[in-house]
């Protein structure tokens, strides 16, 4: 057989046996890279959905325990006398209702993650969770991404507003 080279077992050939190898490496590390950057940026996403929803329950609890009830929530309202007060006062009930719905998606929320302006850029006049006020929660929470990797740690914003029915 002229014209063609058979390598035998001893011979000196280039050695290529390695390069499947290396490429493979190459391209495992590069997918496996990928991979946990889609998986960190979908929980970023459910991070920030679940601070949004927990922002809407807190509205929610809000404008339903106005004044109105047993179980109120914020300032009352100052313009009738006595003004009612409510018990245990502030935003205290409401803070609570977004950090236990952002706790069943495993987020931990605290308190100072968590405003409450019975007053949302003065559209009251003066603060009043009496029917017919306007409410806002805000949420505001850092992020740690889940991998590491050294990832920066994002700060999610949310926030709901809402108007007082009850």
């Amino acid at each position: 057989m002229r014209g063609t080279h058979l390598i035998r077992a001893g011979e000196n050939a280039t050695d290529q046996s390695g390069q499947a190898m290396v490429e493979f490496t190459l391209v495992a590390v590069f997918i496996v890279l990928l991979f946990v950057s889609i998986v960190q940026m979908i929980l970023l996403m459910y991070a920030h959905t679940t601070l949004a929803n927990s922002a809407k329950e807190g509205v929610r609890y809000a404008i339903v325990h106005g004044t109105g009830n047993t179980t109120c929530s914020g300032p009352g309202n100052p313009s009738v006398t006595p003004a009612p007060v409510c018990s245990p006062g502030g935003a205290a009930n409401v803070k609570t209702a977004v950090r236990n719905f952002a706790g069943l998606s495993f987020q931990n929320i605290i308190d100072s993650d968590v405003t409450v302006d019975y007053n949302p850029n003065n559209a009251n006049g003066s603060p009043c969770s009496v029917p017919g006020c306007m409410v806002r929660v805000t949420v505001q929470h850092n992020y740690n991404p889940f991998f590491g990797l050294g990832w920066p740690t994002y700060t999610l914003n949310a926030a709901a507003n809402g108007r007082i029915m009850n």
